[in-house]
């Protein structure tokens, strides 16, 4: 491993990086340091199940420099298959993560994603965590109309840090579509983690994140969005897992 590489494997025809969360956070601050760009993206369960029928996603997650794993799920996937895998990196937990070490090291960030109340109160929520954080700008995620415009404003911005908190797929192909474009060195799409730290949204309590609940935990908040999405992607990940592992057998 060199300074600025972690070593990864395949899982489910995807790049999986088998890193933990010290080794990740320093490689991406080696690389902000050396001015590599650097596209970040963490997956999950439904993640990898909709890449397989969505090739423009299937794109813009293999085209990352990084590919943590956030979710439970896909740990005990890839170890079921032999793989050797550190822990969870969940995104939130790795947002955290970078806007201390940001601070620390007097990067700027852009904070793109969710409605105006809660990126601005996000914004405010972290520069009061962390008040030596550089904020460089922020925006809400209803810029669809005019991607260029919007472009332009982040690399004007000068950040070094870009976080979308927008959902999948937009996100991922938003970030690989202006990826030469945005001007930061590092860029990471965030899903809903502005509604958490913004409030709107709670996050399942530590035990259930320990042993791979949160998905039920979000089922209980919100039953009618949420049930049939689970279902779905589990069930079409089991059996991804099973063939995957009777090809193993096989070989």
């Amino acid at each position: 491993m060199t300074n600025t590489e972690i070593s990864s494997f395949s899982f489910l025809d995807c790049k999986l990086h088998n890193c933990n969360m010290l080794e990740t956070v320093n490689v991406i601050k080696e690389r902000i340091e050396s001015r590599i760009f650097t596209q970040h993206v963490v997956v999950n369960v439904a993640k990898l199940v909709n890449m397989r029928s969505d090739p423009e996603l299937f794109d813009s997650v293999n085209s990352c420099d990084i590919i943590n794993i956030d979710g439970m799920g896909v740990v005990w996937g890839a170890r079921f298959l032999g793989n050797k895998v550190p822990e969870r990196i969940a995104g939130v937990d790795l947002f955290n993560e970078l806007l201390a070490m940001s601070a620390q090291n007097g990067f700027s960030i852009f904070l793109l994603g969710a409605k105006e109340d809660i990126v601005s109160q996000t914004a405010y929520t972290v520069q009061k965590t962390h008040p030596n954080l550089k904020i460089a700008g922020y925006h809400h995620g209803y810029f669809w109309d005019d991607e260029a415009a919007l472009v332009a404003k982040v690399r004007a911005s000068g950040a070094q840090l870009l976080f979308v908190a927008i959902t999948s797929p937009k996100k991922e192909n938003f970030i690989n579509r202006w990826r030469d474009q945005l001007g930061v060195d590092f860029v990471m799409g965030v899903g809903g983690t502005f509604d958490v730290v913004a409030g709107k949204v709670k996050r399942a309590p530590k035990w259930m994140q320990d042993y791979g609940l949160e998905w039920l935990y979000r089922v209980i908040q919100e039953p009618r969005r949420m049930w049939k999405r689970y279902l779905t992607t589990n069930c079409k990940f089991a059996v991804l897992l099973l063939k995957a592992k009777l090809k193993s057998f096989a070989r």
